[in-house]
Order: C-alpha cells, then sequence, then structure tokens
C-alpha cells in the first residue's frame, strides 16, 4: 500500500479511536454521579417534611431544634417563621417551602431558592456535545493536513502559469515523507527545467543574432565597395559567394539543432547501418582533409557494429567529432580513433592535439554557440557537439568530454545498439 494510504488510515483511526475514548470517559463520570441534581430535591424535600411534621406534632421549639441539629449535618439554610392568621394561611406542600398550622397559628418552613446553572441539564447530551466537538476538531486537522500541500501546489502551478519558473514548492512540505512529497519534488525538478529551457532559448535567441550579424555585416560591406568600386564586381562576388555559403551552414545546422530539440519526444526514423563502416568512411574524408595541415589519423575501428539508428543523425554526429578534432589539433600532430564493443554497445573515442579546454569547460562547449576559451577561432560556429549530443541521446547513448594526460582533448561516444527512447 502506498505511504499516504497508510498515513490517512492511521490517523483516521487515531481520531475515530480517541473519540470513543473521550465518549466513554464522558459516559463514565456522568455514571459516577448520575443522579446528583434528583438527590439534592430530594434531600430537600425530606428535610421540609421532617420539619413539618416535627412543627405539626411537637410544636415550635421541637421544631426549632430540629432546624438546628439538621443545618449542623446538611447546610441548607433551612428557616421557620410565622406567617399569619390560620384563616389567611395558604397551603404549600411543594417546592421549597411547607405551610404548617399549629395552635392556631400558622408556620412557614423554607429553603433558600436553589441556583439554575444553564448546564446541569445537558448531562444526557454531553455524549454528543463531545463527538460533535471532537469530530470538528478532527475534521478540520485533517483537512488542513491534506489541503495545504494542494494549496502550495495550486500557487506554484499559478506562478508556471504566469512565467515564473523560479518557483520552489518542496521546502513548504514540513518535512512530509509520501507521495505528496514526491509530487512536489516532481514540480521542482519540471520547474528547473522550464527554468533551464527558458534560459537556453533567450540564450540561444542571443548567440543566433549575433553570428547572423557578422555575416551580414560583411554583406553590406561588400555591397557599400561595389557601390565605390565597381570595377571589383569580381573579388566581391566571391566573397558575398563566402559569406552566403556560411550563412547557409549557420542555417543548416540551426535546423538540425532545432530539429533534434523540437523531435525529442517523437519516435526516430530507424534502419539498421554499421556504424562503424559509416565510421570509417567519415574517418577516410577527414584523412585526406587533414593532409593540408600535415595531419594524421590513426584508428582502431575494425569489424562490425550494426545497430537501429537514424542514418542522418548518427551521420552528423561522427562527423562532428571527426572534423573537430581535424580542425583543433596541432599541425603535424596525430589524431587517434578507438573503437570499442560489447554486446550492444559502441564506444568512440576520438583524441586530438590541440589546446583543449579549461575542466571546467568541459560540459560548456556541448552548449549551443559554445567554444573552449582558449581555443584558436577555426570557423564554424560552436554547434557542432551540441548537435552531437542532442544526436546521440535521441539514441539513448551519451557523450562526454576529458583531458588526456598527454594534452588535447578528447571526446567519448557510446551508442546502444538499439535505441532506448
Amino acid at each position: 500500500m502506498p505511504r499516504l494510504f497508510w498515513k490517512f488510515f492511521t490517523t483516521i483511526w487515531i481520531i475515530l479511536a480517541a473519540t470513543v475514548a473521550v465518549i466513554i470517559l464522558i459516559v463514565n463520570l456522568l455514571q459516577a454521579v448520575p443522579f446528583a441534581r434528583e438527590l439534592e430535591l430530594e434531600r430537600r424535600a425530606l428535610v421540609l417534611n421532617l420539619a413539618a411534621n416535627v412543627l405539626a406534632k411537637d410544636g415550635e421549639h421541637a421544631a426549632g431544634r430540629f432546624v438546628l441539629t439538621s443545618e449542623e449535618t446538611f447546610p441548607l439554610g433551612l428557616t421557620i417563621s410565622k406567617v399569619a392568621e390560620p384563616g389567611a394561611c395558604a397551603d404549600a406542600h411543594g417546592g421549597d417551602a411547607r405551610t404548617v398550622v399549629r395552635d392556631g397559628v400558622c408556620y412557614q418552613i423554607s429553603l433558600p431558592v436553589q441556583p439554575v446553572f444553564i448546564f446541569q441539564d445537558l448531562g444526557p447530551f454531553m455524549p454528543w456535545v463531545a463527538i460533535f466537538i471532537s469530530s470538528t476538531i478532527s475534521a478540520a486537522a485533517l483537512a488542513r493536513y491534506l489541503i495545504r500541500p494542494v494549496v502550495h501546489l495550486r500557487d506554484g502551478l499559478s506562478a508556471l502559469a504566469h512565467g515564473r519558473f523560479d518557483v520552489r514548492i518542496g521546502d513548504k512540505m514540513a518535512g512530509r515523507r509520501d507521495e505528496v512529497t514526491a509530487l512536489s519534488d516532481d514540480f521542482d525538478s519540471t520547474a528547473a527545467r522550464l527554468q533551464e529551457l527558458q534560459d537556453a532559448q533567450q540564450r540561444l535567441f542571443h548567440d543566433v543574432s549575433h553570428e547572423l550579424r557578422s555575416p551580414l555585416s560583411r554583406l553590406q560591406a561588400v555591397v557599400g565597395v561595389l557601390r565605390q568600386s565597381p570595377a571589383k564586381l569580381g573579388a566581391m562576388l566571391d566573397r558575398m559567394d563566402r559569406e552566403v555559403e556560411r550563412l547557409d551552414v549557420l542555417v543548416g545546422e540551426l535546423l538540425t539543432l532545432a530539429r533534434l530539440t523540437a523531435g525529442s519526444g517523437l519516435r526516430l526514423k530507424t534502419q539498421t547501418l554499421d556504424v562503424i563502416d559509416l565510421l570509417n568512411e567519415i574517418l577516410g574524408d577527414a584523412a585526406f582533409e587533414a593532409q593540408a595541415r600535415h595531419v594524421s589519423i590513426t584508428k582502431s575501428a575494425d569489424g562490425t557494429f550494426l545497430a537501429e539508428v537514424e542514418g542522418e543523425l548518427i551521420y552528423r554526429a561522427l562527423e562532428n567529432i571527426v572534423r573537430n578534432a581535424v580542425k583543433y589539433t596541432a599541425e603535424h600532430s596525430q589524431i587517434s580513433v578507438l573503437c570499442e564493443r560489447t554486446a550492444d554497445l559502441l564506444r568512440v573515442c576520438v583524441v586530438d592535439q590541440g589546446p583543449g579546454v579549461r575542466r571546467d569547460e568541459l560540459e560548456r562547449i556541448f552548449q549551443p554557440f559554445s567554444r573552449g576559451n582558449e581555443a584558436v577561432p577555426r570557423g564554424g560556429y560552436g554547434l557542432g557537439l551540441a548537435i552531437t549530443r542532442q544526436a546521440i541521446e535521441r539514441h539513448g547513448g551519451r557523450v562526454h568530454a576529458s583531458l588526456p594526460d598527454t594534452g588535447g582533448l578528447a571526446i567519448t561516444l557510446e551508442l546502444p545498439r538499439k535505441p532506448t527512447t
């Protein structure tokens, strides 16, 4: 059973048990003196009747002695007084007074009026009053216990609806350890993720605008030169072609990154491919291009690894890490590519001999438009590693960077045989 169920069960059981215990206690207390008021009334009536009988039979002096004796035993305030002539004497045989005619004299025997308490007749109703009070308190406590986290969650959702992604409710659960706490933790994780996505989106908009501004500014400069010197048309057209090509590459990478991000919840269009064969094809092209900088590529990528992948995404992921290595490694250096296979996993490690990055930048370089601060600018927009991570994670794998002891940068890619998402 869930913990919340047992909490509710225990709370309600304790409340009911406490209510029954209170009822039993009150009933026992009432039964200890069940007829206290009735006994008091009978005692007063007995004293009045005895006094009246003594006065009627033995006279006023005997009645006076009886009053003194009874007041010492039961101090009720009994008094005897002469009222009127017998003819004017009204009979009184009930309540707190008696009238007696003796030797032609009318005597009145009376007791002080007993004070009436507003709650003295509520004895039979006390169990029901106790049930009402205890159930009200219990219901209020239980309602507060249940409603407080719901109120916090409602306030949190309202804040999210108004764009306040920094709201958190986990610290308002007052040390609870149940499904409600798990729900608040999920809410905080969701809010944190939304805040992260919002920050990433704003940062992406800023970076895109910055990266687009540079080639557009150069194109405007080319137009200005052409207006002043039409004779430079050929050279300026070549420059315009290069800038348009850069814009095309940037837009293409942005579209790829946007498609990966937007389609993170969609199914992959997979096909069975030999990933090692695909990697060898990429390495062949990269080795040809690396000759211009006298860079060699050593590889250990033999055998086959058939996997269910979306070919275009895996090609882009592998190509990006290889081309980054070729781009940033030092001239007359060597790039090593190592493949390790298990039954269900392929691990590819690409190590260059470039300037590398600082240790605190190992994660940042996988963000869009991010490069190492010490990296030498060699073109590109800092989108390659971001695309690689998105593509590999879509297939259930992971990508991480490390700093080899020999210097440079190592990018390790792990790809499962079948996608897990």
